[in-house]
């Protein structure tokens, strides 16, 4: 049996959806993005934790970690982390500081979390998710319930704007990124468990499965897995693809970005 697992993602590949997943088994942990910069004052406040500048850095890193892995862990013996590419060194960097003088990423998570099963969750329609994101990001809703009301909504409506170049851009960073965890991963040695989107948004009972298997918990049963999220593709989105591949073929590239 694993300690925990972390899932190695970029945004919009599914990971609202998995994470309700892992959380609805009461035996896989309850995986949040509690390393996501944006969020830690949120999630430091919900623990009660010490107010930072009442107390060291390090002493705030450690009871952060602390308080962290019992919230990933849901009351379950599996810690959970979803953690995007851009976040990871960041969290190297504090367990750096937190354990001194180990010799890569893979042994700073070990000895924080113990035996970890590493997630590889992508989309393998880059452009797809491009779009989403910016769909999002420019209509303030993120995350739809199977009934189709709201479940996460940062910002008031707006109309969507298609936008070739922030396309294009979006589209590159997120290249980019998978790319990066791949690199990580090889740099590790860590061989990941890979999930796509694909795969998981048409049977999510048996992605579910596959990683209850490697953690080395009981799966629940098919008829029992009920996502909790809704595709927020529509024909927006697919207005929005085949206008893009058509620009692509007028209009000049944008340079890759290098990490």
């Amino acid at each position: 049996m694993r300690d925990g697992y972390i899932i190695c993602g970029t945004p919009r590949t599914g990971s609202t959806l998995l994470c309700g997943l892992l959380a609805s088994t009461k035996t896989a942990g309850d995986p949040h993005s509690f390393y996501r910069r944006q969020d830690k004052a949120e999630w430091a406040e919900e623990w009660k934790l010490p107010h930072p500048d009442t107390m060291s850095s390090h002493d705030f890193d450690v009871a952060y970690l602390k308080a962290a892995i019992s919230a990933g862990k849901g009351g379950t013996a599996v810690f959970g982390l979803r953690l995007m590419r851009e976040n990871l060194g960041e969290l190297s960097a504090i367990l750096d500081r937190i354990y001194p003088d180990l010799p890569s990423d893979k042994a700073r998570f070990e000895k924080a979390i113990g035996r970890v099963l590493y997630i590889h969750l992508s989309r393998e329609n880059k452009l797809a998710q491009a779009v989403s994101l910016i769909k999002a990001e420019q209509t303030g809703l993120w995350h739809i319930a199977p009934d189709g009301t709201e479940i996460e909504r940062v910002a008031p409506s707006q109309e969507p704007r298609y936008d070739f170049k922030r396309i294009q851009r979006e589209l590159a960073e997120l290249e980019a990124y998978d790319a990066a965890w791949n690199v990580w991963f090889a740099e590790q040695g860590i061989v990941p468990l890979r999930i796509g989107y694909k795969r998981l948004s048409a049977d999510p009972a048996a992605a579910l499965a596959s990683i209850c298997k490697a953690l080395g918990v009981p799966a629940p049963n098919a008829a029992d897995v009920k996502p909790g999220v809704a595709k927020l593709s529509d024909e927006i989105s697919l207005d929005w693809m085949r206008r893009y591949h058509l620009d692509d073929l007028i209009k000049p590239s944008l340079p890759r970005p290098f990490r």
